[in-house]
């Protein structure tokens, strides 16, 4: 199923890229014995095999493990003439190999105990398995076998059509996910980040083996490619087992070139689909943010989380911390809102959600905007200490379980070539300042252009002109 859910996204970047050490400003020094210092335990041991390919791992000793491949693919390698192909790929996959029909290899899962599971996003596609300890090798050979010879024959793509079909009408259901894909439309239209990751209807019914096969060949190279294992996982065995089961790229069938990588565009700009049979109005604002290996986002991050979220049926509103959640229940605004950081390899979007009546679109927006030219001159030291206690326990709670671990990192060794040890993100998070929040929201919100996507009865959404200009507002 495609994945397009909010995360939190946690990027750094100044550190050494050969040694891997942190680049400690004078204030992080530790005058403590070098013993003492503190070290990311357990470790995430990487290793990159000749082919490119990089086993990425971190054992815990616990009794169950989840192992996973991590691939530099998504719908913004697609042109508009094959948008839709990663998706229909990661269904395909599991529609049986060779060696194994579909029907042995689902037996062989839940013989088992396995769970075998796959998502595709903009800029990634993971297929990912969760096994005891013990069946972690069988759990990879699978993998590897999936990835690698799928038969991608006409009949099963025909039959395939019509579920990712079903799953488009059920994604249309869900106006979070519409307001997303018309956010991400105007905010880079006419580059492939505009593009959905389901894809158009006809290009659901006009792709073809050839095409299915092309894109496998070109994107599933080995060097795009991240074994990551969480749990109970030893990383030699790992390192062992991907150098057996995966190809060299001679051994690859290369009849095309990846496309170039270019960056996308992003532009101020609004989309509205308005229905007044809706009950309520969803809209998203946002400006353009950084990439993933901007030092930028930490700052962004903390901003982030002093907007924060808020939704009716949480109590204490009127008692919240959060300055905006205190006004959306006090006057009744929303039935919900939150705001968020997406982050791709050279741009994302900053900015915020929220759901409410037609009558009350434009006096939360005011508020909203109000929040964003705060951040920018008056946003208080204790509030931003709370911001960074906020996103640090989020952080964490984010890396309870094996799947959580090798979800993070199989995403950052994609980003960052490396796995960011907790302890220096949250050094990082502890060097932000208000100071450091003003100077983040003038570059990222003052005076800039915001995309803006808006369903439901939103006749009362200002007019694009009038939210351009409340993002300049005088700043005291």
């Amino acid at each position: 199923m495609a994945s397009r859910l909010l995360k939190l996204q946690i990027p750094l970047k100044t550190f050494n890229f050969r040694s891997g050490a942190i680049q400690a400003t004078s204030r992080w020094r530790s005058t403590a014995a070098p013993s003492s210092v503190q070290v990311n335990v357990p470790e995430t041991k990487v290793t990159t095999l000749d082919n490119g390919m990089r086993v990425a791992t971190e054992d815990n000793g616990s009794e169950t493990a989840t192992v996973g491949l991590w691939i530099d693919a998504g719908s913004r390698w697609e042109t508009s003439q094959n948008n839709g192909v990663a998706h229909f790929v990661e269904h395909m996959i599991f529609k049986g190999t060779p060696s194994r029909s579909q029907t042995q290899l689902e037996l062989e899962i839940e013989n088992i105990g396995a769970h075998l599971n796959a998502y595709t996003s903009r800029e990634q596609t993971v297929f990912y398995a969760k096994a005891l300890k013990g069946d972690v090798p069988k759990a990879i050979e699978i993998l590897a076998d999936i990835i690698q010879n799928s038969k991608l024959t006409e009949d099963d793509i025909n039959r395939e059509r019509g579920v990712i079909l079903r799953e488009m009408q059920e994604v249309e259901t869900n106006l979070q996910e519409v307001v997303f894909d018309y956010l991400h439309a105007t905010a880079y239209q006419g580059t492939p980040l505009g593009q959905t990751i389901l894809g158009p209807t006809e290009n659901i019914n006009s792709l073809k083996q050839k095409d299915l096969r092309e894109y496998v060949d070109v994107f599933y190279r080995p060097s795009r490619l991240v074994l990551a294992g969480a749990g109970g996982v030893n990383h030699e065995d790992l390192v062992e087992m991907a150098k057996k089961l995966f190809k060299n790229p001679s051994n690859m069938n290369f009849e095309a070139n990846i496309p170039h990588y270019e960056p996308c565009r992003f532009t101020g700009s609004e989309i509205k689909a308005r229905d007044d049979s809706l009950p309520l109005a969803h809209i998203a604002i946002a400006v353009e943010s950084c990439g993933w290996s901007d030092a930028d986002n930490i700052p962004l991050m903390v901003a982030n989380t002093l907007i924060g979220s808020w939704d009716r049926s949480q109590g204490g509103g009127n008692n919240n911390a959060n300055r905006l959640a205190r006004v959306a229940d006090s006057e009744n605004l929303v039935h919900s809102f939150q705001s968020f950081n997406t982050c791709y390899k050279d741009t994302g979007l900053w900015g915020a959600y929220f759901v409410c009546d037609k009558l009350q679109i434009a006096d939360f927006t005011f508020h909203l905007q109000e929040e964003w030219m705060r951040l920018c001159a008056s946003v208080t030291e204790a509030e931003v200490e709370r911001a960074k206690n906020v996103l640090k326990t989020n952080m964490l709670l984010q890396l309870d379980t094996t799947t959580q671990v090798c979800e993070d990192i199989g995403r950052q060794i994609l980003c960052y070539n490396r796995r960011i040890p907790p302890h220096e993100l949250e050094a990082r998070i502890n060097d932000v300042t208000a100071k450091k929040v003003h100077g983040i929201a003038m570059k990222y919100l003052f005076d800039r252009c915001p995309a803006v996507a808006a369903v439901g009865p939103v006749e009362q959404l200002l007019d694009y002109n009038r939210l351009r200009a409340a993002m300049r507002w005088v700043v005291l």
